[in-house]
């Protein structure tokens, strides 16, 4: 496919960054906001599918709502010289399976703080009604600094356009990594991409696909009924609660993984603060930033209501100590001692009043009385 070399008067490709099943990708400059973008072309059979190409503008507009950190951003979709085009973030670094080429086999500790992200953005996406249906190492982007995020989202479905009753004879997703369910071509759902998740974690902890086979037909049916082997045989460095994870995330039922990406996250992150051996700390996600910011302004609320008082005030780095008199017990019993003179001397007071009003009433009482 020779895609043009400018879209809609506005994208300049330069260079192609890679090439997919339905796509060509190109690193390309935005002429309008002079910034460097990311262009996905989809092919030519796909781009003249009329019923295909109203499916990928409703899949577009859905995934460009997203705004995630761990979430590739879409800016653009259009239609131009018979070429359906989305437009992306570009950013800089490799895809995770370029890296697991590379490495053959991750630490504990870097698989998790990657995998992390991952859930992060995916349950964000969950969150949003969207499954992403094609959760593969391939769609996810590794900046030098470690920063992971989930691209290709223009093949996700709205969940509420997804009926139960509902069969396809296209299998979603990649052989390697779809869900038993999507191996027998039914709707994915947010535990499919769980289920996804899970197969990339085992491939990152041991180096090899939990199932490995020469044609996509037996690669579905070992999906579906034939168990992984343990993680730990091939990785004896892998926590015990993690390669439960792993293994609980692979289960053939989906009611039997985690429901959402998120629930996924949560347990990876709780187990990487949890583990001594794991110093290294993970980037604040977007959620727990704005938690802190969130609770960092309830206290200034409830600080600002010391004004008109005596509020406490936090020293600062250059702040002196200021010398405080601190009451001894004797030099609390002077300042109590006038306050008790008081007392009795207005006791004795109210006393004396009373005594002289008896006088005055028997008087009173024995000239009033005929």
């Amino acid at each position: 496919m020779a895609a043009p070399s400018l879209l809609n008067e506005r994208y300049q490709l330069n260079e192609s960054l890679g090439s997919g099943g339905m796509a060509l990708v190109y690193k390309a400059r935005d002429l309008m906001l002079e910034r460097n973008v990311a262009v996905k072309v989809l092919r030519e059979d796909y781009s003249q599918d009329v019923a295909f190409r109203e499916r990928f503008r409703q899949e577009a507009r859905a995934a460009a709502n997203l705004s995630h950190p761990n979430i590739v951003t879409v800016h653009d979709f259009g239609l131009d010289q018979g070429h359906l085009f989305i437009v992306m973030e570009y950013l800089p670094g490799t895809d995770l399976k370029t890296q697991i080429k590379e490495k053959k086999q991750f630490g504990v500790a870097e698989t998790l703080k990657l995998m992390i992200q991952a859930a992060q953005g995916i349950g964000y996406a969950h969150r949003a009604g969207l499954v992403h249906c094609d959760i593969k190492p391939h769609n996810m982007l590794v900046a030098p600094d470690g920063r992971l995020k989930v691209t290709d989202f223009g093949i996700a479905r709205a969940l509420a356009s997804i009926h139960p009753e509902e069969r396809n004879d296209v299998v979603w997703g990649s052989p390697h990594y779809f869900s038993p369910e999507q191996a027998a071509g039914k709707p994915p759902s947010p535990a499919s991409d769980v289920y996804s998740l899970g197969v990339i974690l085992y491939e990152m902890l041991t180096g090899r696909l939990p199932f490995i086979a020469q044609d996509s037909a037996e690669l579905a049916r070992m999906h579906r009924e034939e168990t992984p082997v343990s993680p730990r045989s091939y990785n004896n460095a892998i926590p015990k609660q993690l390669e439960e994870i792993v293994l609980k995330v692979l289960s053939k039922d989906p009611a039997a993984r985690y429901r959402t990406a998120d629930q996924l996250g949560r347990l990876l992150q709780g187990l990487f603060e949890s583990n001594p051996s794991l110093k290294r700390e993970v980037p604040l996600s977007h959620e727990a930033f704005q938690s802190l910011t969130r609770a960092t302004s309830l206290l200034e609320a409830d600080a600002g209501a010391y004004s008109g008082a005596s509020a406490p005030v936090a020293p600062t780095m250059n702040s002196k100590p200021i010398p405080q008199k601190i009451a001894t017990p004797a030099t609390a019993a002077e300042a109590a001692e006038p306050l008790d003179w008081q007392t009795w001397a207005l006791g004795i007071f109210a006393f004396l009043l009373l005594l002289g009003l008896i006088p005055f009433w028997l008087y009173v009482s024995w000239v009033l009385t005929p």
